[in-house]
């Protein structure tokens, strides 16, 4: 790959992101020409410019989940404090906390926002989707539309739906068995709302959450990974990628943490890794909760 494809790659990651603002910077810093290439396009001049300057909420869509100990690191990525990993893991505070645990899912993080009563598809680095670096990420716009009145029975202005768009395969191959869109979160602003919110909001319209491992108190990391099993509930054809632990405190969301199997390799099956043709996992007509 030539250095110039390299770059552009980084940059179109970036922008989709499927790449954290630490993860940039540190390729800023070590990455050959990528500031020079960035500056060129950031004033208009870049080979392969697209219309980014759309960022509907003014900035990111969704940010980046620290790490439980020995979950794979990427070099700009950051553990959580150890504190947080004993509520997770090990031992609650007090009869206050709940610790709740869900699959993590490998695909697109994206979100759907209502702003000004208008349903707004975006992607994780905050941009709308129709101008997402890749075709994988802008065809998630169309599908937003297709189901428009779900989100809309669903979300209040300034509510997002936080979730993972598996219509192309990344890291991992699965066999969905239900529409591409997978929620997690429920945002109002900057603050997640709390679990039951979500869960209830999402099964009015239908929509299909990560599934639930565990809810109650601390379980470690292998109790957690046993309860999910090697392929997940999600239809993952080989080993699922990890688990997220939500710690919630009376009532309202605390703080978040994830582990990441150490053998994962992120983005195998994306073209421009791999090389090879796009694996499609879904079709832009699933919806409504369709099964296949």
């Amino acid at each position: 790959m030539s250095d110039f494809a390299s770059q552009q790659d980084l940059i179109a990651c970036y922008r989709s992101g499927q790449i954290t603002e630490a993860q940039w910077q540190q390729h800023l810093s070590d990455t050959p020409g990528l500031k020079e290439a960035w500056s060129s396009e950031q004033r208009g001049g870049g080979a392969a410019k697209q219309s980014f300057g759309r960022k509907p909420l003014g900035g990111k869509a969704y940010g980046s989940i620290p790490h439980l100990p020995n979950s794979r690191m990427g070099p700009a990525d950051h553990h959580c404090h150890p504190g947080q990993e004993a509520i997770c893991t090990a031992k609650a505070r007090d009869r206050h906390d709940r610790i709740i645990v869900t699959e993590k899912l490998d695909g697109a993080c994206m979100a759907v926002a209502k702003i000004a009563g208008r349903i707004v598809p975006i992607t994780r680095a905050g941009y709308h989707a129709e101008d997402g670096a890749y075709d994988h990420l802008r065809a998630f716009a169309p599908w937003v539309e297709a189901n428009e009145a779900r989100f809309q029975s669903v979300l209040i202005d300034g509510q997002r739906l936080a979730g993972e768009w598996l219509y192309l395969a990344h890291g991992t191959a699965y066999d969905l068995q239900h529409e591409p869109f997978v929620v997690f979160d429920l945002i109002e602003g900057n603050r997640r709302l709390p679990f039951d919110t979500m869960l209830a909001a999402t099964r009015r319209a239908g929509f299909v959450t990560a599934h639930l491992i565990h809810d109650g108190g601390p379980i470690g990391v292998a109790a957690a990974l046993e309860r999910l099993g090697p392929h997940g509930r999600h239809g993952a054809t080989e080993t699922v990628e990890g688990a997220v632990w939500r710690v919630e405190r009376r009532g309202q969301f605390d703080f978040i943490a994830k582990f990441v199997r150490p053998d994962k390799i992120d983005g195998k099956y994306l073209p421009n890794i791999s090389g090879k043709s796009p694996v499609f996992l879904a079709t832009l007509t699933q919806g409504a909760g369709d099964e296949r």
